[in-house]
């Protein structure tokens, strides 16, 4: 449909002419059960008041010339009410918009359609249990998928409260952002049972929500402190068929102590009375902060080992969500450029959170540091890239925005914010914000004006500089030395915008660190200098005449966002002895140098991979660790040279091999290395006895368990490599035929190196539709493992269909088709430069050929090309790098 794609402008004038007052919803959901009926009756009764025009005035309203239009994706719709008289469907339902004429001052319109349940995460979608046969029901909607369920005005700043009625199996639980006002069974459908909803507070549709079907649930309550507000309801759901795996204790002392923390810190009660968490299947997102019911991915529900990192995680994103409730729900963006405005807060307050409220005080910014960042990095080094405030025309460019910039930078650059203001004018500022615009939307402007208020300073050059601009700053000490101390400092600072490729300079607040090598063998900070550095070169004379330190490390503490480059000195130290360094945050901060100069073809990806397999083994962090391990892979995989891998390969086998052995039985970094050998065991022949005898129980290290996760990781592995087939993998899923185990196995098959294979993975993906996004992302996955000329001949084939896809199917699905068959995993010729790669070469063509191709079709396919040029040049560079030591 032409007309799916709201543009901005068209928001915006739709929301200059209407103030929506309310909603109205029935959703009946009485055959979802049955998966022959693809939907379900959908009744949406909306009020709202319009600024009409040419107007005349009668003794009943005022009735004009002015005209809009709902928003409706689905099935047929069959009748169109508005203010009493029918409206002519074929003149009023225009592809995805239904449109409304002759508005009055005050109007009621009501819609009745069939909504179709989906198997993509958009809107509401029907899952049926492999394990018992059940079905569940949940809705997504962000950024526009309310409309996939009922007609509505599908934009963030036209909120309203809204009142849902669901039918539905009377045996079914069913939940919605506010607590039930009355439920009953209905007299002229034994075996069904109507659930009516209080209505909401005022919202935008992308946060209304919806969960049916036989749930498991427990129960709780958070009682705040004396003036916070009334006492919290809280409950949990999940699938009953992993209800013996879900740990509502822990989950709910996470919640109150989160709960308890964002109240004070804000100095607002909660502002949308029950709080329920529901954690579902087949999930796009890790969650979703529907104010009154959360959801969640069920990866959080660990039917398997989880390390304590993988908690961590949880409690992050269970404060992340929760943050929202205040930023995004309580005041939301006006459009979303403006979408920062929520998930950039979310995402420092979500961190800030698990420091401040739980068990990991010591480590959430370790792990910002070592995991969100380094996303944040990555995605700022696109030609894609955009200013934290984006230019988002349209709903298709919103929803590529939920990138590592809108998230993970954005919250750098508050954490730099927090340095620069002050952390209690930074949250003065806040308190104001929710006081003065709460159940209202606003943009940037707004912001800054009570920021500003709070702090006392000018905050519109920091704006430009850090919103408003792409790119990333790397920072490169220049170190002159002499008799042992330090003669002088500079501070170089290269900050190239990869969209508009001007200099951005921007001002940074940072700390310096000096650390020293001890008789002992380890590596402390002795002092510190903290500087504002700005332009493209800083003298920093506070550090003269200071002995010359083993490391001198930039950015130490954390505290701006930017690459930051080792001098000689300090890289010979990191190189040598960073086991030495105890530091936790200090050491992530030398791995993510290391890793960045890795990537910028600066550091050999060999030293890099030898530097993990000498120092990982003294890292204590399993979260860190993790990244680490997958990192050097990566590194062998992506962007050493082709004839060094094996030898790297086989290194990293040999420490893996040992670390499994030596780790404390039954431990978290014990279990990360054993992950290690699952991911290394996918391009690597050479780990088949290892993973075989794991399997079979030849092979025991003491304490590691073999559970669902475990054992289908090596499954993986093996049938990438050829070393398990059709019948065993089945046979593996037989004994193990829960959801998670059903995708894992859906990746081992579609792994298996064989042409016929490969090519019934292609035929699933791309001309079929039958796979839902979980089991879709799963065969993705396979396809691209084995060897890279199995897939050879699918190269014209991708870039004959990329545009249908796009065409055809939903932005999510059509996404992950682009992204995930896009065909780069391949390396350099010998004699070939980067820039002449065939993929490389057939991608500009296809731009060149395609200028009116959908900007978000674009955005994927420029992100693909930039990493594999990436990959091709480090590659390149590395041919002339020192030989790797064999494994032997």
């Amino acid at each position: 449909m032409s007309n799916v794609n709201l543009q901005r402008d068209e928001a915006a004038a739709r929301a200059a002419l209407l103030n929506v007052t309310a909603y109205d919803v029935l959703l009946d959901l009485r055959q979802a059960r049955n998966p022959a009926v693809p939907g379900f009756s959908t009744r949406s009764t909306i009020t709202f008041d319009a600024a009409v025009t040419d107007v005349a005035v009668t003794d009943a309203a005022r009735t004009g010339s002015s005209s809009t239009f709902l928003d409706f994706l689905g099935g047929p719709v069959h009748s169109v009410i508005l203010n009493g008289r029918e409206q002519p469907i074929d003149s009023v339902v225009d592809g995805a918009r239904i449109l409304l004429h002759n508005l009055q001052d005050r109007n009621t319109v009501t819609v009745e359609a069939t909504a179709l349940y989906s198997t993509t995460g958009e809107g509401l979608h029907r899952f049926q249990d492999p394990v018992d046969g059940q079905t569940y029901l949940y809705t997504q909607y962000e950024p526009a998928d309310a409309r996939r369920v009922f007609a509505n005005f599908e934009q963030p700043d036209l909120k309203a409260t809204f009142t849902f009625t669901v039918l539905a199996p009377q045996d079914w639980q069913v939940v919605s952002n506010t607590g039930v006002r009355r439920s009953g069974p209905m007299p002229s459908d034994a075996g069904s049972r109507q659930w009516e909803f209080t209505p909401t507070e005022c919202i935008s549709t992308y946060i209304t929500s919806v969960l049916a079907g036989p749930y498991a649930s427990w129960t709780d309550a958070w009682e705040p402190e004396s003036g916070q507000g009334p006492v919290v309801p809280l409950a949990a759901y999940c699938r009953a068929s992993i209800a013996d795996s879900f740990d509502p204790d822990r989950v709910f002392a996470t919640t109150k102590a989160g709960l308890a923390f964002f109240t004070r810190l804000f100095d607002y009660p909660y502002p949308f009375g029950k709080y329920d968490q529901a954690f579902v299947p087949e999930y796009n997102l890790g969650a979703m902060e529907n104010p009154g019911l959360v959801t969640f991915t069920e990866s959080y529900v660990y039917t398997s080992r989880a390390t304590d990192t993988q908690y961590q995680q949880r409690a992050n994103t269970l404060l992340h969500e929760m943050a929202h409730m205040w930023f995004g729900d309580l005041v939301t963006m006006r459009w979303w450029n403006d979408l920062w405005l929520k998930e950039s807060f979310a995402d420092y307050m979500g961190h800030l959170g698990v420091a401040e409220a739980t068990e990991w005080r010591e480590q959430s910014w370790v792990l910002f540091a070592n995991r969100r960042k380094s996303w944040a990095y990555v995605q700022d080094q696109l030609p894609t890239t955009h200013p934290i405030v984006a230019d988002v025309q349209d709903l298709e460019a919103a929803k590529q925005n939920f990138d590592g910039i809108t998230y993970a930078k954005g919250a750098s650059v508050l954490k730099q914010l927090v340095a620069y203001v002050g952390f209690d004018a930074f949250i003065t500022g806040a308190r104001n914000y929710f006081r003065r615009h709460a159940f209202g939307n606003t943009s940037l402007h707004d912001l800054l004006e009570v920021l500003t208020e709070a702090s006392k300073r000018d905050l519109g050059p920091w704006a430009q500089q850090w919103l408003q601009t792409s790119g990333i700053s790397t920072l490169t000490p220049e170190v002159e030395v002499h008799d042992g101390a330090l003669a002088a400092v500079t501070l170089r600072q290269d900050a190239l915008d990869p969209r508009t490729g001007r200099q951005e300079l921007r001002n940074h607040r940072l700390r310096i660190g000096l650390y020293f090598l001890q008789a002992d063998g380890a590596l402390v900070r002795r002092s510190s200098v903290e500087a504002d550095i700005g332009g493209a070169s800083t003298p920093l004379p506070a550090l003269s005449g200071q002995p010359a330190p083993d490391l001198l490390l930039v950015n130490d503490g954390d505290l701006t966002y930017a690459k930051v480059r080792l001098d000689a000195r300090s890289q010979h130290t990191v190189l040598a002895h960073l086991d030495r360094l105890a530091d936790p945050l200090a050491r992530t901060l030398c791995w993510s140098a290391l890793w960045n100069a890795t990537r910028d073809a600066l550091l050999p990806a060999a030293e890099y991979v030898l530097a993990v397999v000498r120092f990982a083994a003294a890292e204590a962090h399993p979260g860190v660790l993790q990244t680490l391990l997958t990192n050097a892979t990566v590194a062998i995989d992506r962007y050493a040279a082709a004839e060094s891998r094996e030898n790297l390969r086989g290194v990293l086998l040999r420490a893996v091999t040992d670390r499994l052995r030596a780790a404390r039985p039954g431990s978290d970094v014990q279990l990360v290395w054993a992950r290690l050998l699952a991911l290394l065991g996918r391009s690597t022949p050479a780990a088949r006895d290892l993973l075989a005898g794991l399997l079979d129980g030849t092979v025991q290290p003491a304490g590691l368990r073999l559970d669902s996760d475990l054992r289908w990781r090596f499954w993986q592995a093996l049938a990438a490599t050829g070393g398990a087939g059709q019948q065993e993998l089945d046979t593996a899923l037989a004994a193990d035929p829960s959801t998670a185990a059903r995708a894992a196995h859906r990746t081992a098959i579609t792994a298996i190196p064989d042409a016929g294979g490969k090519a019934a993975a292609w035929r699933d993906a791309v001309d079929g539709t039958d796979l839902s996004n979980e089991l879709l992302s799963a065969t993705l996955e396979g396809f691209r493992l084995g060897p890279p000329g199995l897939r050879t001949g699918y190269r014209e084939r991708y870039f004959a269909v990329i545009a249908g896809i796009w065409a055809n199917r939903s932005i999510e699905m059509a996404g992950r088709l682009v992204r995930g068959l896009y065909p780069g995993t391949v390396d350099l010729s010998p004699g070939q430069e980067p820039e002449q790669h065939p993929v490389l070469v057939r991608t500009d063509r296809w731009l060149e050929d395609h200028p009116g191709a959908p900007a978000g079709l674009r955005r994927i396919l420029l992100e693909e090309a930039d990493d594999l040029l990436r990959a091709l040049r480090a590659q390149h560079a590395n041919r002339s790098a020192a030989p790797v030591p064999s494994a032997g």
